[in-house]
């Protein structure tokens, strides 16, 4: 029996991108709403009943009522908006993080897919927390650069309307009062104490996403140096399918080297590099702000919610 799907929200950019993963699949089947019954909630409550799964592809405040529109209890519903991710009562949609994560992920009604930043963030930082190398109080500092296409329909019109501002020809700062939507969830499921300063920039390029966490091993709880931070990484995510540790990078190992953002675009994948010196040790996630940081996580989800290959639809 296939499964019956409704995406609520299919007309943005994570809607779009998550049914464009449907293509070819023959397990699955596809509800939908009629246009003029898309706000209605009576009429949306009855697709969301219907199906055996629903994304929610919405903004926070409709993300929420539409979760709660749902009363039939074998629906189990996968969120992509900000408003669950630290719900306790929602699994959160990592399954890469640890065994915990993706038996939570599989059994529960209730997922919260992780935002994009958050994402390489916390690939970053959970490891590292878990592992004791970084104390929960860190002073942690985050630099980060996006494709525009993760601002939404709005900027991605301005970005590529003939006559466009001259400020969008260059990387921009933003989220100056560092109250940007993902920092709580940066902060609870990494373990921190306290939320992280964020520096993201929002780039000249559609899709594609790198996320940098510098340390300064003189404030680590443990003594260690860039080749062991990097072999604690390799071992933390050995055998994943999406999230892949490079070799060490840096002099005597591998040429110094560019990092660029767009080259996962498309993909579900992530990469994570590490370099610098024994002194000041870098970590940088690149990942695709659409794939792993969105509709290609909610995916990944879904199948193991299905109980079938997490790759399946993800893997070209």
């Amino acid at each position: 029996m296939k499964a019956k799907i409704f995406i609520d929200g299919k007309e943005g950019t994570t809607g779009l991108k998550i049914f464009e993963r449907f293509t070819g699949r023959d397990d699955i089947e596809l509800l939908t709403i009629a246009e003029e019954d898309r706000k209605n909630p009576v009429e949306k409550a009855k697709v969301i009943n219907a199906a055996d799964y629903v994304f929610l592809c919405l903004p926070d405040a409709a993300a929420i009522e539409s979760a709660e529109l749902c009363t039939n209890p074998n629906t189990r519903i996968i969120d992509a908006s900000t408003a669950h991710r630290t719900n306790p009562d929602w699994a959160y949609g990592f399954p890469e993080l640890d065994k915990s994560f993706r038996e939570k992920i599989a059994t529960s009604k209730r997922v919260a897919v992780p935002g994009c930043y958050a994402s390489g963030f916390i690939a970053i930082a959970y490891p590292l927390v878990k592992s004791g190398i970084m104390p929960k109080d860190y002073p942690v500092v985050v630099h980060a650069v996006s494709g525009y296409s993760g601002a939404g329909k709005k900027a991605i019109a301005q970005y590529e309307a003939d006559g466009r501002d001259v400020g969008l020809d260059s990387p921009r700062l933003y989220a100056l009062t560092q109250t940007h939507k993902h920092l709580p969830e940066m902060k609870k499921i990494s373990g921190l104490d306290f939320e992280p300063i964020f520096n993201p920039y929002v780039c000249d390029y559609f899709q594609g996403m790198t996320v940098t966490v510098g340390l300064h091993s003189r404030l680590l709880a443990k003594k260690v140096t860039a080749a062991q931070v990097q072999e604690m990484f390799a071992a933390h995510y050995e055998g994943s399918n999406f999230v892949k540790v490079a070799p060490l990078m840096g002099e005597g190992v591998l040429p110094e080297q560019f990092i660029p953002a767009n080259t996962l675009a498309n993909t579900n994948d992530m990469q994570i590099f590490v370099y610098g010196n024994d002194d000041r040790i870098m970590i940088t996630t690149r990942f695709d702000n659409l794939g792993k940081g969105a509709s290609g996580a909610a995916v990944q989800c879904l199948n193991i919610m299905m109980g079938i290959d997490e790759r399946t639809g993800l893997v070209k």
